[in-house]
């Protein structure tokens, strides 16, 4: 037997004004303080009586509510420990905040005082104006489930800080979810497999052709020792170690879904058995999902298989393209295999070339005005293209961070350049960075390669799905963009 947690704002807070110990009034009142001592609850009383006492005292002698210390205690203390994902708990940090502030309590008055009328107060919790805490003298449990009965079924998405096209994509990835359920039942299609290679009709199948047209497009493995003859291991350039490593990681994927393909033609035609590893292979490839065993072997990626061999073949040329003609002027980032291992190639280039240690050295983000390519290559540094941007988009006049389009998800952003330099910045602790030299405010934006924004923890202790955080310039505050859920993607799930 399970129990399906509600969905929705106003089906979730109905469940946690019913639940215990928010079901008893006592709850909402000061009753407690007077429970009858026959019934042990004496203990509670006492304990209830002490701390409002030391809470008068406290609001007696205190001139302001002490917010952060509420933020770092929910934030950090009762939800810290739970969220591993140094992402999420910014995010908690910063909705924390949205409520812990003193805009929450807005009165006809400008000095906050703690006698004011509950009729002056006016509770906001979000951006939209009808979102706020009821202004009752008395707050019973009926009263406060009468006061969630007005909120509407589908709150919109600026509730949550979000902006509208946060719908679109909720409603996208439920649909591909539902769908994609649907097709996993079609459990005819075995049964189609094993009729066909009993009979040998392997044309009637259709992984049999899928797989010989995906054959037809695969190029030869690279030739790594030729690679290596012509860009040699040089302590200067650490970009040919790069390209030499994302070759031999390339190869061991090309050689895998090779032997993948072949292997499924053959039990197609029933020359081998078809063992559960081809079976699974097979029944992804019928429904057009990306195998789950390619995917263990691969680098991380949403799309579906049509889309994922187009981009494996474009990464591919990519990296023949950089043998035959020598570094690109523009390094396609969503087409590394490990991307960090470029990031690191361009710091150790600056941190060798200057005789500086790497943990001094970070990477300042420029974005230029080009949106492909350009003209020639920087000194030092790299130029770099592929990222998009959701929840926001670049602005190309002013050259910020600027609110999405409506129904349009994904932004480009244009060739950025990847200036190293010297450590000089510090965080201001709300998601963004101020610099020391021009006194503006910047965004964090985190860099993950697929929109799923998660993976397994690593020991550096962030997801295997997280890339960098890439500063951008931003007209509001990083609060705004982190509760946005601003961030940048290598490559998207089409």
């Amino acid at each position: 037997m399970t129990n399906e947690p509600p969905k929705g704002l106003k089906a979730n807070m109905f469940r946690s004004f019913n639940s215990d110990p928010l079901v008893r009034d006592k709850f909402f009142t000061n009753a407690f303080l007077y429970s009858d001592m026959a019934n042990k609850c004496w203990l509670r009383g006492v304990f209830a009586l002490v701390f409002f006492h030391e809470l008068k005292m406290f609001i007696a002698q205190s001139k302001s509510i002490p917010f952060r210390g509420h933020v770092y205690l929910t934030g950090e203390c009762n939800y810290g420990g739970r969220v591993t994902d140094d992402k999420d708990r910014r995010l908690i940090l910063s909705l924390l905040n949205m409520i812990y502030n003193p805009t929450t309590i807005e009165m006809d008055n400008t000095q906050i005082s703690f006698l004011s009328k509950p009729s002056k107060i006016r509770r906001k919790l979000s951006l939209i104006t009808i979102w706020h805490l009821p202004r009752t003298a008395k707050s019973t449990r009926l009263n406060s489930l009468e006061y969630i009965s007005t909120f509407a079924l589908s709150p919109h998405p600026e509730v949550f800080g979000l902006h509208e096209n946060a719908d679109i994509n909720r409603n996208n990835k439920e649909t591909s979810s539902l769908i994609g359920g649907v097709l996993l039942t079609q459990t005819d299609l075995m049964a189609s497999v094993k009729a066909s290679g009993a009979a040998g009709g392997a044309s009637v199948d259709p992984a049999f052709a899928i797989c010989k047209e995906i054959l037809s497009r695969l190029p030869q493995a690279f030739n790594v020792a030729e690679v290596g003859q012509k860009y040699p291991v040089i302590y200067t350039n650490s970009m040919n170690t790069v390209l030499r490593q994302e070759l031999i990681r390339f190869n061991r994927l090309l050689d895998y879904i090779r032997k993948s393909l072949a292997n499924v033609q053959k039990a197609i035609q029933g020359q081998i058995a078809m063992i559960p590893e081809l079976e699974r292979t097979h029944s992804s490839m019928v429904i057009g999902k990306l195998p789950a065993d390619w995917l263990k072997r691969s680098y991380p990626s949403l799309k579906p298989l049509g889309s994922y061999i187009t981009d494996f073949l474009m990464r591919l040329e990519f990296f023949q393209r950089w043998i035959d003609e020598g570094e690109p002027s523009v390094y396609w980032l969503s087409g590394f295999y490990f991307t960090q291992s470029f990031i690191t190639g361009v710091l150790q280039n600056y941190s060798r070339k200057n005789t500086l240690q790497i943990d001094m050295v970070e990477i300042k983000f420029e974005v230029t005005k080009f949106e492909s390519e350009v003209d020639k290559l920087p000194s030092f540094g790299a130029f770099i293209r592929g990222l998009f941007i959701e929840g926001a988009r670049f602005n190309r006049e002013t050259q910020e961070l600027d609110e999405s389009y409506s129904k349009i998800l994904f932004d480009t952003l244009p060739v950025m350049y990847f200036r190293p330099t010297l450590k000089q910045t510090q965080d201001d602790g709300h998601g963004g960075k101020e610099e020391a030299t021009k006194g503006r405010t910047i965004y964090d934006c985190p860099v993950y390669k697929t929109s799923e924004r998660r993976g397994i923890l690593s020991t550096t202790g962030h997801s295997t799905n997280f890339v960098m955080y890439m500063q951008l310039n931003c007209s509001k505050t990083p609060m705004h963009w982190i509760n946005r859920g601003t961030a940048s993607l290598c490559q998207l799930d089409d």
